[in-house]
């Protein structure tokens, strides 16, 4: 495993421990995981409090009223847990079409889904825990409580969502952000410190309660009367119905690691089908041209296929197990030429989120992701209770011959991934990249940069990133090889580098070298990632 110790780091440096670590995107919150396990916790108690701690800390990219997903190493075991919510029962394509909607809308109160990260949080904390759901949401109370001063990328995109949602938010219902996330009239600057004390008592609620105030008790009649009140379709039946579920991770093998991600309807098999493709192609030299171009063409077509057939497993038109199979792979590898392609969806057989790691001594380690979806979600927050709500219902189609249709109590397809590397039954740890429908091309390309080029966690996360956005577009980051970009352009990709590194996803991993115990963590260089050790 010569990624553990591979030198190389071109921003950061990798960071070491034995009896601990968090990585995540936000430095108070990956202390907060930190800080639990100074108190008893283990690597899930830390998981729980980094999560909560970030809805606080990081409000741009995930909250109370979002979804999550897990995948838990306890004792030589992956446990995989979704966390995402279905469509309201009373949401219908009737009644968005009745509003005068020809697709689902982004914001508002149309695309709000049910709520899963209190749930994945009280059920990771029953069956992993060794704290009490409120002691490891202590942190984030605390903070919420008594506030804290914005980091700079947190500034800067909490400055960049006021700007938009001025514009636009300007009904009723959106009242809530602003009380909430622009008190006094404005969004809070870098360096300024912001509270909120009506984040904090539902926290609390939700700890002492282990979530059910939220979802049977007055949480869940505020979100009830809310909805109510201004149109909207979420009811607290749909609330008192929810479970979070427990799912068996699927893997890929890709050069004698295992690659373990969420089954669908999260979108992770993306990154295992490019794999699979890609490890059909010739072997990979290190930053050529030809190799990048057999990557990205290996990822358009993985990605086509799982828009266009990722959904929940019962509505896909394909299963899972044939997308990840050899036969797969080898029919998509065989169209892969020396020039770009237009990306076509492969001919059926017949018949604003955040991200974080965590690990103890004891072996235990999450892959943990929440978010509200597009920055601050669909802009609705209860108000005085600081749950702004997701609105994962935006990807829903309306078609009725797409797989990913809305239908009442469905989930959507989803965007979030944790990632999970093992090796020979052995964990090698978690790793995940944030980003909306970057996710599974930075898996991916982490996956590649760690078992083709043996990088070590930090110096996989700092490798300049691709991005393919549709049909040839490819966006590349401002660090990314003027020569390799002009190469591209030359097989037929259409190239176009971004001056913002922001689209290209916030990664972080840490690995356990399974001889000594010794953590491996690195975290992203593109926010205000940190990796806390102990």
């Amino acid at each position: 495993m010569d990624y553990l110790n591979h030198p190389f780091s071109s921003k950061r440096n990798t960071v070491f421990s034995k009896k601990g670590m968090v990585a995540t995107s936000q430095p108070l919150a990956a202390q907060a995981g930190v800080e639990i396990m100074k108190k008893g916790g283990n690597a899930i108690d830390a998981a729980i409090a980094t999560a909560a701690a970030l809805t606080v800390l990081e409000p741009t990219s995930n909250g109370i009223g979002g979804d999550a997903f897990a995948l838990v190493w306890v004792k030589g075991e992956l446990h995989g847990l979704n966390a995402s919510g279905p469509s309201p029962n009373a949401l219908t394509i009737e009644a968005v079409k009745g509003l005068g909607h020809d697709k689902m809308p982004v914001h508002g109160l149309v695309p709000v889904t049910v709520p899963g990260v209190p749930a994945a949080w009280a059920e990771l904390s029953r069956k992993f825990g060794k704290l009490s759901l409120l002691e490891a949401l202590q942190p984030a109370i605390s903070y919420a409580e008594e506030g804290y001063p914005l980091t700079p990328i947190l500034g800067k995109y909490w400055q960049k969502g006021y700007a938009n949602f001025k514009k636009s938010f300007t009904a009723k219902e959106f009242e809530g952000w602003f009380e909430t996330f622009a008190p006094g009239g404005k969004a809070p600057a870098i360096g300024e410190v912001w509270k909120s004390p009506g984040h904090a008592d539902t926290l609390r609620k939700i700890g002492e309660s282990d979530a059910r105030d939220f979802y049977e008790g007055t949480i869940a009649d505020k979100i009830d009367a809310f909805m109510q009140e201004h149109g909207g379709f979420l009811r607290k039946e749909d609330l008192a119905s929810y479970q979070p579920e427990w799912v068996d991770p699927i893997s890929t093998t890709y050069k004698g690691h295992e690659v373990w991600e969420i089954p669908p309807n999260g979108q992770g098999m993306v990154a295992q089908m490019a794999l699979n493709i890609f490890s059909q192609l010739d072997a990979p030299e290190w930053q050529s041209a030809n190799t990048l171009h057999q990557q990205i063409e290996a990822m358009k077509l993985a990605y086509t296929d799982g828009q266009a057939f990722i959904t929940e497993q019962k509505d896909m038109p394909v299963s899972a197990e044939h997308l990840l199979s050899e036969e797969y792979a080898k029919k998509r590898a065989d169209l892969l030429g020396d020039t770009a392609i237009e990306p076509v969806p492969y001919e059926l057989p017949a018949g604003g989120t955040v991200y974080l790691a965590t690990a103890d001594e004891e072996g235990n380690m999450v892959s943990f992701i929440q978010s509200n979806y597009m920055g601050f979600g669909s802009g609705i927050v209860i108000p005085g209770t600081g749950i702004g709500l997701q609105n994962r219902g935006a990807d829903f189609s309306l078609d009725e011959n797409h797989p990913n249709v809305l239908k009442p109590g469905k989930k959507t397809f989803h965007t979030i991934i944790p990632g999970f590397l093992t090796k020979d039954g052995n964990a090698v740890g978690p790793f995940g990249v944030m980003g909306g429908y970057m996710q599974p091309q930075g898996h991916f390309q982490v996956v590649v940069n760690t078992l083709d080029y043996l990088l070590n966690p930090q110096a996989a996360l700092d490798m300049p990133r691709w991005q393919w956005v549709g049909g040839k577009k490819i966006h590349v980051e401002p660090e990314f090889p003027n020569y390799l970009v002009q190469a591209l352009q030359r097989k037929g990709h259409d190239m176009e580098v971004l001056t913002d590194g922001g689209s290209f996803g916030r990664g972080q991993i840490i690995w356990r070298n399974p001889e000594t115990g010794v953590l491996a963590g690195g975290t992203e260089s593109r926010t205000d990632g940190a990796v806390a050790a102990w």
